[in-house]
């Protein structure tokens, strides 16, 4: 019972708790709608040194370098897409969390599609096989000389020995 309230407690704790984001209050702009923006645009942006976080969660001081830059940009009166065109330019397209659908990145993209439709022809293909062979329960059907056979041996494993 004890247990069950500390996992309930934990939960209530753990639902309670705002998610924790690396923006530090320094880095926060006065303008509510360009802070909205600035907060959008870096969750879309990869940190460099993480690499699988953007640089709203990441704690790394490119980071934070990198989150001061788009702030500075959006202050200037950039738009979201002259933003995220600047740190391409600058950092290449490794920058995106998400990357653009181009000619470069077209495996990227269609590779999972084309790895699930494969998959499921060949299940399709597996299923068919199988249902062309219905009779196959009658080859684990032992002949009538065979099942003598196995009875002899199994009668002379499990009858004792007779010493000579």
């Amino acid at each position: 019972m004890k247990a069950l309230l500390a996992c309930v407690f934990a939960a209530f704790l753990l639902i309670g708790c705002p998610a924790a984001y690396a923006v530090q209050p320094d880095e926060i702009m006065a303008d509510p709608g360009k802070e909205a923006r600035a907060r959008d645009l870096s969750r879309e942006l990869r940190c460099m040194v993480c690499q699988n976080q953007s640089i709203d969660d990441s704690e790394a001081p490119l980071a934070r370098d990198l989150r001061l830059l788009v702030r500075e940009r959006i202050a200037a009166g950039d738009s979201n897409r002259q933003v995220i065109d600047f740190l391409v330019a600058r950092y290449g397209e490794f920058v995106l969390l998400r990357p653009r659908f181009n000619p470069h990145t077209l495996v990227l993209w269609l590779l999972p599609p084309l790895a699930l439709l494969g998959g499921g022809l060949a299940l399709w293909i597996y299923s068919r096989r199988r249902s062309k062979f219905p009779g196959t329960e009658g080859l684990l059907k032992l002949t009538a000389e065979e099942e003598a056979r196995l009875e002899r041996l199994i009668a002379k494993e499990t009858s004792p020995e007779k010493p000579a």
